[in-house]
């Protein structure tokens, strides 16, 4: 029989302390850039995205079961939008991948540098691939594709990510240093043209893969370059999910229903976290566990190896 309580409202200290904690870290962020440059921007960007974060994990765990879904999803399209469309387009910041290698190549220490350094380098070591589930601008589109589950990963693909990283920095090398065109890092027209074309590019080849492979998450487990920083701070990261061996009644729902096809059973029979580097902390195996057995917990234990489900050849 289904928990009466998955019905309702949740409203304790359990679901105040991680928005807290967030809110916290984004608002000391916003002090010391503050306090060290001067500019309000520092305020009021890490405000809202820590602010938007806290609500969004707030309401995850806060409303009845079947709705916690829109907690993500809220942080997802209030992170995800401001980012493109404010820091990128509105304050002419490219936030691709290039744009944060043009900037270290200049010496610039732009709301992008810093984006990339709390999101994608620094910040996994504490919530791992959060940002790919809670504010990623591409998987907010992606995810409103009808192809939620998948049944399995192909194996080798994910080394496109690699050459698609490869390829992004080597671009950036010989634009910099043959072409000699120096300047995509000065907030110019030139820069918000690779931000527009890089977002095309991305969103285009995001819906066609998820459309061929009926996967809304294709795009990220084949051709996102950003996995391939975030690997290595991944394997510490505090924050992570865990499912319980005395409620679980290995009813394989969350495997099922795993966007990123991580064999989630595996971890709780081996009395492991899901320590797989691949995890964006989407709590989709939360939701859709019946006895709630599956939650997110703060820790450190270093390591761990992906286990995910393989497509079989046809």
């Amino acid at each position: 029989m289904a928990d009466p309580r998955r019905n309702k409202w949740n409203l304790s200290i359990k679901t105040l302390w991680l928005p807290l904690l967030f809110i916290c870290l984004f608002y000391g962020v916003a002090w010391w850039r503050y306090q060290a440059t001067g500019e309000l921007f520092y305020i009021y960007n890490f405000g809202y995205i820590g602010t938007a974060l806290a609500l969004g994990i707030f309401l995850k765990s806060a409303l009845p079961k079947h709705h916690g879904v829109w907690g993500r999803r809220i942080a997802q399209f209030l992170i995800g939008s401001y980012l493109l469309v404010y820091v990128g387009f509105l304050r002419q910041e490219n936030m691709q991948i290039e744009g944060f290698f043009f900037y270290l190549m200049g010496g610039v220490f732009a709301g992008a540098t810093l984006h990339y350094f709390i999101a994608k380098i620094a910040g996994p070591a504490v919530f791992g691939r959060g940002w790919c589930g809670w504010s990623c601008w591409t998987a907010m589109i992606l995810d409103l594709l009808p192809w939620k589950t998948s049944p399995g990963r192909y194996g080798r693909w994910g080394l496109l990510r690699y050459l698609h990283f490869a390829l992004s920095l080597g671009l950036v090398l010989v634009t910099w240093f043959i072409w000699r065109v120096q300047d995509l890092y000065q907030f110019s027209v030139t820069e918000m043209y690779w931000l527009a074309v890089g977002n095309i590019w991305y969103y285009g080849v995001g819906i066609v893969l998820s459309v061929v492979l009926k996967d809304n998450r294709a795009f990220c487990k084949y051709v996102c370059p950003i996995p391939v920083i975030q690997r290595i701070p991944t394997r510490i990261a505090l924050l992570r999910m865990k499912i319980s061996e005395e409620k679980c009644i290995s009813c394989k729902l969350c495997e099922k229903n795993c966007p990123m096809d991580i064999k989630l059973l595996d971890y709780k029979d081996n009395r492991e976290r899901i320590r797989s580097a691949e995890c964006i902390l989407c709590n989709t195996c939360a939701n859709i566990c019946p006895k709630d057995a599956v939650s997110m917990t703060f820790k450190f234990d270093p390591g761990g190896t992906d286990r995910l489900k393989i497509r079989k050849s046809s």
